[in-house]
This record gives structure tokens, C-alpha cells and sequence, in this order.
């Protein structure tokens, strides 16, 4: 096995080197550098005397090593450092925290060249000096170092903070700039660990193959869910906290309930979709995502003229599709010609699409919970808990009508138990609160969402979240003689109150290491890799054509697609009417923040660019 190996940059005296040494096992190496000669470091006896027991411990001592060049040092075969060291990094004098900004920049950077894959770079700052919340004070953004927008530059996002010890290193003394005798104020100082970031690549949409009967169609991934479509986190190898949630729900609802599993199709619906949903608001459709299905029985590479993982292949049965079907012909057929006869389907926006499907089943079963689990897809503005693709389950109980007063209540008392258990088993002293969940009744007088007290979980939540609905409003053509109730949850909403998740994009993820929070069986607070991440702000305006309308959902939609879903923030700012021509101009500010990844204000900047030119194009806008 290959030693561990440490690399300490920018060391005064030695003495956190010296002092480090004396901790380390046989399976560790320590590289320990500074920027002066041996001449310069010579003059302070401390030093020497450091130097000394380096020497006889065998450990690779370097002078005049530029922390900000490293790739220069190290030869490509001497490189792969598991940890970097850099301790109360400074120009020196009264540089001005624009030019300790921009050796903390080079740092990073040079150190992306020398990192293992896995390692960390730990970097101690001065009470402050970080500007990040867990300094106190935490100084003005401006003020401070910008310590994980300086790492973001090198491909470097911040994992860990916590106070910086002396005393855990015995014999470490702080020294200041170039070994001066007067040595940083320590108290309050932070330690920084940062890892490497996912590379943030420029996704382009994939191309997907899907087979209806004997005929393979191709159509392109909507660019607002890039990364959204076939992630699989509710199939049976998934260990993602999306499917550990719903697996709970239902094994708690069949200790009361009789229960049948649906298989769920792939998502796709034709534009004559709405008939399924003769009972229901068909405002699904006006947010649904339309794409386009091509005939396409090409190969894999000839589809992107990449290879085979550029394509993903569905095999769908007409009776997996939710499909408009014609009472006089086959279904099958209906469907194909159904398919090959128009031009765009939509993405399923709700698996309350199916519930028409499913209730005239002949066999369909009374009194049992019939479950449809799987991802849905919606445009919607962005805010902190809306979003673009989740994961919906849906409880479908077909009841007596005599009985069905009683068998409801029975169902939402069950639930709201279940519910109420699962978001206290991160929070202790929640559990001593009264219930969290709470059915508020609609308009209708029959129908319920069902809300969920955010305040008690985090300072963020200052509303309710309405984690799902109840309905009641379906009718049989087969089954006369029942009634129907209709449950939906967002699985994804549910997962993020139970385990404290801040971000929804964060279940999203590609990185390996947020799946490493959740241990099977067990449901434990959630510690995110990539701590304050920073944000970068840009307002736009432009004029607007009365005549053609303007359609904020898509101006989200097109934020969100063109930003890669950076965008965490639009906030409308003023209406401008020219006092002469009366053209009217709208402005609105952008907040971008990642929250797994890192992301510099040269990417923004690119993004902003590219968004005002597809407003342009897609809106009918002119940019100011």
C-alpha cells in the first residue's frame, strides 16, 4: 500500500512541521517547505534547532519552494499529496486583503496539480479573515479573504471548518511573515479542509432511444433536466434517501393497509395525454416539458456521432404507456398510431396522469392500497422548494361510498403518523413537539394538501411545505359502486425535511460522496461535502413586445436550463416605462450558487452572457 503523504507549504520556523513528525506512523511521509534559503532560515536558532530534528527523522525538508508554483517543484512522478498544509498564508507587510485574495487563488490553483484525487488542502486564517459564518464576527463578504471563492478558481470546494489549535500541535509556534518575531493573533482562527469538486463541464442534453412496439424513436433530453432523466433512485440497487423514504412510507402503511405494487413506465405521455385526466385541473399540461420523438433506427454512435454511452435505450410495452385508449379498437395499435402520428409528448408531470388508467382494471381491488412510485417533471419557478424533477409516490384506495368517511380518516390518521415518526428521528427535541404535519382542507370542502411545519427544522423555513394532496373526486366507470382516494407524495420534499437536506439540488448529485451520508437501516442527520459555497449576483433588463406577452415561467425555465441549475435566486426588481415610445422594460436579479460544486465568477460571468442571448432568442426580448 502506498505511504500517505503530506506536503507542508510556507512554513516559518518548522515547528509545525517539527511537531507534526513526531505523530506520524511508518505509513506516512512529510514534505516540509518554505519560501526562503537555507541562509535566511538559518539566522533563527528556533528554526535551526527545528530543522535538526526534521533532518534526523528523515523528512524531506525543501527551501525556496513558491507554494504558488508547485507543479515546478514536483516532477509528475513525486506529485499525488493526500494533504496540504498552508497555515496563516500571507503577502506580508499590510498587503490588503486583495493581495492575499490572489495568492490563496495561485495556492489553490498550483495545488490542483499536485492533489491526489481524494486528498485535502487545510489552510489556517486569522479570525475572519475566511469570511465564511462561521467566523464571529463574520466580516463583510468585500472585507474578507473569500477563502471558498478563491478555492472554486483551483476546482476546490470547502468540506470542513473548525477552530484552529494550537495546543493540538505541541510545540507549534505561529510565526509571522518570513519568520518575523511578531506572530499572528491565532485566537479565533479557523482550519479550512477543501476537496476537489466534480469538474463543472459544459452538459450538453443526451439522446435517448425508446421502443414502442417494433419502431425505436429517439428524442433529446429537455435542456432544464439535464442529468434528471434515468437516474434510477428508486430501483432496486439504489441505496439513495429518496427510495429509503419511500420504502418506510409504504412498509408502515402496509402494517395497516393491503398492499399492491404498480410498475411504473417510463415517463413519456402524448399530447392527447389531458383525456386521461377527464376529472382533473389539467394545469399539469400548461407546465408539462413537450419534446419532440423522431422515427430513428440508427445505431448508437450514428444518433450523436459519439459512442454508445452518448444514447440511452428504453424498452416500453403500449400497456406501460398511459395512453388514451379507443374502447372500439386494440390498445395497442391506438397507441402506436397515436405515437407515430404527431410530433411532440410530454414528460409526466404527475403520476395523477395514470389514476384514470388504473382505477378500470377489472380486478381492481377494494380496500387495498394500490402504489405507483416513480420521477415527474414540471417546469416551475425558482425558488428554494420548487423543482423541475422529483419523486412523486401515489395511494390509491378504492373504497366502499357507505364506509368511505371512515376508512379516509383511518388512511390520514395512518399517515400523518408515519410522517410525523420519520421527521423527529434527526431532531430529538422535536419529538416533543405537537404533530408537524397537518391536512389543510380546500376550497372544495373535499379535498386536503398536506403541510408540513418547517419552522422547528432550521431558520430557513419560515413557511409551511406542502409535501402532498389528497383527493377524492374520481369516479368509475367499471367499479360504480366505489369511491376513490387519491394520496401523492413528493418523496423528495419529504427526504430533505427527514434528513435536514437545505438544498434539493444536492439529491441530484453526481458526486459519490453524499451518498456516503446514508447507512442502510438508519436515518442520521445530513452533512453536506461542500460547506458555504459562494454566491455571485447579476441583474438584467431588458424591453419587452406587449404585443407577444411575456412569459416569466419560461424565462425561469430558461435560467435554469442555461445555468445548469445555478441559478438559486430571480427576484423581480423594477418596471421601466419609456415616457416617450411607452416601451416597457422589466429588470430582475440572479443569484448563482452551486451547492456541490465549485463555480468561479468567470463561469457566471459566461453564463450570464449566454442567458442574455437566449432570452433574445427564445422570449422575444431585447436585452438593455
Amino acid at each position: 500500500m502506498a505511504p500517505r503523504r503530506l506536503l507542508l507549504v510556507g512554513e516559518g520556523n518548522f515547528s509545525f512541521a517539527a511537531a507534526l513528525s513526531e505523530t506520524l506512523d511508518q505509513s506516512t511521509s512529510l514534505t516540509a517547505t518554505c519560501l526562503q534559503l537555507p541562509a535566511e532560515v538559518a539566522r533563527d536558532p528556533v528554526a535551526r534547532e527545528n530543522l535538526q530534528c526534521l533532518l534526523e527523522r528523515g523528512i524531506d525538508v525543501r527551501f525556496g519552494v513558491d507554494c504558488t508554483q508547485l507543479s515546478d517543484v514536483f516532477e509528475l512522478h513525486d506529485r499525488e499529496f493526500h494533504q496540504i498544509y498552508f497555515n496563516f498564508p500571507h503577502c506580508g507587510r499590510k498587503a490588503g486583503v486583495a493581495k492575499n485574495r490572489k495568492l490563496l487563488a495561485k495556492f489553490f490553483q498550483s495545488c490542483a496539480d499536485v492533489l491526489a484525487e481524494e486528498g485535502e488542502v487545510h489552510v489556517a486564517l486569522c479570525r475572519g479573515q475566511g469570511g465564511t459564518p462561521v467566523d464571529k464576527p463574520q466580516r463583510k463578504w468585500h472585507n474578507s479573504w473569500q477563502v471558498v471563492a478563491m478555492a472554486a478558481l483551483g476546482g476546490l470546494i470547502l468540506s470542513d471548518v473548525y477552530p484552529f489549535s494550537c495546543k493540538a500541535v505541541p510545540g507549534y509556534k505561529c510565526t509571522g511573515y518570513r519568520s518575523q518575531d511578531k506572530s499572528f493573533h491565532v485566537e479565533g482562527a479557523l482550519n479550512h479542509v477543501f476537496t476537489r469538486s466534480l469538474p463543472f463541464e459544459d452538459s450538453q442534453p443526451r439522446i435517448f432511444r425508446i421502443k414502442l412496439g417494433n419502431q425505436w424513436f429517439s428524442f433529446r433530453e429537455p435542456e432544464a433536466l439535464v442529468g434528471k432523466l434515468n437516474r434510477g433512485f428508486l430501483e432496486a440497487p439504489s441505496c439513495h434517501p429518496i427510495k429509503t423514504i419511500n420504502e418506510k412510507l409504504i412498509a408502515e402503511l402496509g402494517k395497516a393497509f393491503p398492499l399492491k405494487r404498480l410498475k411504473c413506465s417510463f415517463p413519456l405521455l402524448p399530447q392527447e395525454g389531458a383525456s386521461v385526466l377527464p376529472f382533473w385541473n389539467c394545469d399539469f399540461l400548461s407546465a408539462a416539458f413537450w419534446i419532440s420523438l423522431h422515427e430513428d433506427n440508427s445505431n448508437s454512435e450514428s444518433l450523436t456521432g459519439g459512442t454508445s454511452q452518448d444514447v440511452e435505450d428504453f424498452l416500453v410495452s403500449f400497456s406501460e404507456l398511459s395512453l388514451p385508449k379507443n374502447p372500439g379498437r386494440d390498445g395497442k395499435e391506438a397507441a402506436y398510431e397515436g405515437i407515430c402520428g404527431q410530433a411532440k409528448v410530454c414528460l409526466r408531470p404527475s403520476l395523477l396522469v395514470h389514476v384514470q388508467d388504473i382505477i378500470e382494471v377489472p380486478d381492481f381491488l377494494s380496500g387495498s392500497l394500490h402504489i405507483l412510485s416513480g420521477p415527474v417533471f414540471q417546469k416551475c419557478h425558482i425558488l428554494p422548494f420548487t423543482m423541475p424533477a422529483f419523486h412523486e409516490t401515489l395511494f390509491i384506495l378504492g373504497l366502499n361510498k357507505n364506509l368511505k368517511d371512515g376508512c379516509l380518516q383511518s388512511l390520514l390518521d395512518h399517515l400523518k403518523g408515519i410522517v410525523d415518526s420519520l421527521l423527529t428521528q434527526t431532531s430529538p427535541e422535536i419529538s416533543k413537539l405537537s404533530s408537524l404535519v397537518e391536512f389543510v382542507l380546500q376550497s372544495n370542502g373535499k379535498d386536503y394538501m398536506i403541510h408540513v411545519k418547517t419552522d422547528n427544522f432550521s431558520p430557513d423555513y419560515t413557511e409551511d411545505l406542502i409535501i402532498g394532496s389528497v383527493t377524492t373526486s374520481a369516479t368509475s366507470i367499471i367499479h360504480k359502486d366505489q369511491c376513490f382516494v387519491f394520496v401523492s407524495m413528493n418523496l423528495d420534499l419529504l427526504a430533505m425535511l427527514v434528513w435536514c437536506i437545505s438544498d434539493w439540488r444536492m439529491l441530484w448529485t453526481f458526486d459519490n460522496r453524499f451518498l456516503k451520508n446514508f447507512v442502510p437501516g438508519k436515518i442520521e442527520p445530513f452533512k453536506s461535502h461542500s460547506l458555504y459555497p459562494p454566491c455571485y449576483v447579476h441583474d438584467i433588463s431588458f424591453w419587452i413586445d406587449e404585443k407577444k406577452g411575456f412569459d416569466e415561467l419560461e424565462f425561469h425555465t430558461v435560467a435554469r436550463a442555461v445555468s445548469q441549475d445555478t441559478v438559486i435566486s430571480i427576484q423581480f426588481l423594477s418596471r421601466y416605462q419609456h415616457p416617450k415610445t411607452q416601451q416597457v422594460s422589466l429588470c430582475y436579479r440572479l443569484t448563482y450558487q452551486t451547492c456541490d460544486k465549485a463555480l468561479t465568477q468567470q463561469q457566471v460571468s459566461s453564463m450570464q452572457s449566454q442567458f442574455r442571448k437566449e432570452i433574445q432568442q427564445r422570449l422575444y426580448v431585447t436585452p438593455r
